[in-house]
């Protein structure tokens, strides 16, 4: 008897017509900072919303037919469902902001923006850190400012790696495949098929297709390799954000930049300015030349010359090892198909790349040769990425090259918790569109100190009852047994404690120097475990897979967490997304940061933090050089502590940054500042 072919059968609901826009709800990220859009979906089941893990899309598959038809039903929630969706529609119906249209008309001029990771939310998993969370607030700002505005990217379909530490204090790293179907994105449709681009590599054209996510009012251009065209090994090219080798990483850095830019010629968009966010896209200069060159016949120079003009840099980071650099002939092997059907010549593209006049192919440099508008993401950031840049401008003083500054931000509705949002909606309902202007904000000092005070509570026991729940999870898959489990969470489950929580999280990489607060033991363990005034520390944060110091780091602040002296006192989180990150940035006290200066870019964390009211301890690097006046001894200089001048950086209404209070000589940020713990 022959086998039985097997199928994979997946019953799906149907959803009800009086909520059939559930379906266009869940394929926006919108949802992504609206708390009204998220709270629809987890009313209908919530138990199930956070088992797929705030996903809209794979919540619509999985819900059970009598939740929606219940929901369906329901009056309470179909009043909130239709306030949800006139909220919703009369986002997309808004006009841009009148400082757009004063200054860019839509019709003539349109922003393109390419970057290798996008961090819009945790249902999307295609980002791995800052630089990807950067990114997709910056989507969210052009949407809500109604910038003429496009974006392009690659999907990656395991993404980042999921990160689980075990009873030895390892970290593991694993992957999961994403589907379409459970991603909010559709596919880019031309002439009735799947649009596709090609981009020549040895011996082969690799086939990308084209996706879109919709970002309230922007569009998110994703490629994707895994076709049927291409070969099993070019299928997953794209299966991974930052995995593989080297020669891996420059073919998804040419599908994103040569790719990327065929896309959007492929759509009839004609960008007016080009932002390339970090170097890997910095490929992108190269197939605008051709095209350049093609369209207006013009040789290389002047298309050159052309392409810069309309091109602006954003280099992220002062540590060596964060910028892309290659070898010369892996370069020559992997360009050499595209440069011959292009008509450019190697030494003149590698000369564009090359640093110092090495043998090694810098895509910073590449980045930096290719655009005439170059910015660092902090104004001591912008200080050291001249001096380290320098060698691109020989004859100019590192403190006169063009490289400058603007400060990075964060998106407001996205980070700030929504009874911060409540409150202020109660003191003053047209907060949202005066995030631009410093003055508005005193009506801050107005609000009692126990508004302050009750709301900071609040979000501090939910953080706390969140924190108590990963580690359970944790512990009981680890096989720790369950009083330590208990031991580990009794600080945290006491009502009758008020303990100063201090969180620390972010990337493991050694210069952010996780373990510095344990450097006299002693002193810190009398001051944790004080009967009177107890604190806790939280970690959180993943190291790349191939970085084993960062990986060591992890270990070392296990170690001392089971350590019975520190244990409840000291607590290492698992796999940290966006979704912890609210309840931390959220709920903390104190939020610590003390990489080695001046090797934090801007360091964002601490906003999304200080937007929440908690209080920043901080070495002055980052985005504190905008933040705090300090005179600190030594030449004041780019890259340098010197005087740090008072200023006000409001420039976005849907982007945080710090300003700084002149009359009342303090420092204060967007957001409430005045909850101070009592304990500690």
């Amino acid at each position: 008897m022959d086998k039985a072919t097997r199928f994979r059968l997946e019953a799906r609901p149907r959803i009800p017509d009086s909520l059939e826009r559930l379906h266009e709800l869940a394929n926006d990220l919108f949802y992504s900072w609206d708390h009204g859009v998220r709270n629809l979906f987890a009313r209908i089941d919530q138990p199930l919303w956070q088992k797929v893990e705030h996903n809209p899309k794979l919540f619509l598959r999985r819900v059970a037919q009598e939740r929606l038809d219940e929901a369906s039903q329901d009056r309470a929630f179909l009043a909130e469902y239709r306030r949800v969706l006139s909220n919703y529609d009369a986002y997309c119906e808004s006009e841009p902001v009148p400082e757009v249209t004063e200054y860019l008309d839509p019709d003539k001029y349109r922003v393109a923006y390419f970057c290798a990771e996008f961090g819009l939310h945790e249902s999307f998993p295609i980002y791995s850190g800052g630089l990807g969370i950067l990114a997709g607030d910056h989507c969210k700002a052009a949407s809500d400012l109604g910038l003429p505005f496009v974006a392009v990217g690659l999907l990656y379909q395991q993404g980042y790696f999921i990160q689980s530490i075990d009873a030895q204090g390892h970290q593991i790293a694993r992957y999961q495949s994403h589907t379409s179907d459970e991603l909010p994105i559709t596919p880019v449709m031309q002439d009735g098929a799947v649009l596709k681009v090609s981009v020549p590599f040895p011996g082969r054209m690799l086939t990308a297709r084209v996706w879109q996510a919709r970002i309230g009012h922007i569009r998110l251009y994703l490629l994707d390799s895994h076709t049927e065209e291409n070969t099993a090994e070019d299928r997953e090219l794209t299966l991974q954000l930052y995995g593989g080798d080297e020669n891996t990483r420059i073919q998804q850095e040419m599908l994103l930049g040569i790719g990327g830019t065929r896309v959007l010629d492929a759509l009839g968009i004609e960008p007016t300015a080009w932002h390339i966010n970090e170097g890997h896209a910095a490929f992108q200069i190269l197939e605008r030349c051709r095209q350049t060159m093609g369209k207006h016949d013009l040789p290389f120079e002047a298309a050159f010359e052309a392409v810069a003009a309309s091109t602006l840099f954003t280099t992220h980071t002062p540590v060596p090892a964060g910028h892309d650099i290659f070898p010369k002939g892996l370069v020559e092997h992997a360009l050499s198909p595209y440069l011959e059907q292009s008509g450019l010549n190697f030494d003149q593209i590698f000369a564009l790349g090359s640093k110092d006049g090495g043998e090694s192919f810098n895509m910073t440099s590449l980045g930096l040769r290719g655009s005439r508008f170059h910015n660092g993401v902090s104004r001591i950031h912008g200080g050291v990425a001249s001096v380290m840049e320098g060698d691109i401008w020989p004859q100019i003083p590192a403190a006169e090259n063009p490289i400058g500054y603007i400060t990075n931000g964060v998106h407001v509705p996205t980070f700030l918790a929504p009874e911060w949002a409540s409150l202020f909606d109660i003191q003053s309902p047209t907060w949202r569109s005066e995030l631009r202007d410093p003055e508005y904000w005193d009506f801050i000092d107005q609000i009692p100190d126990y508004h302050y005070w009750s709301v900071h509570k609040a979000l501090k026991q939910q953080m706390g009852e969140f924190v108590v729940e990963q580690l359970r999870r944790q512990h009981e898959r680890n096989g720790t047994g369950h009083s330590v489990t208990e031991r580990m969470t009794r600080q945290l489950v006491s009502p009758d404690k008020d303990t100063l929580i201090i969180g620390f999280a972010r990337r493991f990489a050694t210069y952010k120097r996780a373990t510095l607060i344990f450097s006299d033991l002693d002193r810190l363990e009398r001051m944790l475990t004080d009967p009177e005034r107890p604190a806790i520390l939280i970690f959180a944060g993943k190291a790349h897979p191939r970085d084993n110091p960062g990986q060591h780091l992890i270990k070392v602040i296990h170690d001392l967490s089971m350590r019975p002296a520190l244990m409840g006192h000291v607590l290492l989180l698992e796999d940290y997304d966006q979704a912890m990150a609210r309840y931390l940035v959220s709920g903390v006290d104190v939020w610590l940061n003390n990489p080695e200066y001046p090797k934090e870019a801007s360091g964002t964390s601490g906003e999304k933090a200080a937007l929440n009211g908690a209080l920043n301890l901080s070495v002055l690097d980052g985005w504190w050089g905008k933040a705090t006046t300090a005179r600190t001894a030594g030449p004041s200089h780019p890259g340098t502590p010197g005087s740090i001048r008072n200023s006000a950086t409001l420039r976005s209404p849907a982007t945080f940054w710090t300003c700084w209070n002149s009359k009342s000589s303090r420092s204060t940020t967007i957001g409430p500042p005045r909850a101070t713990p009592k304990a500690g």
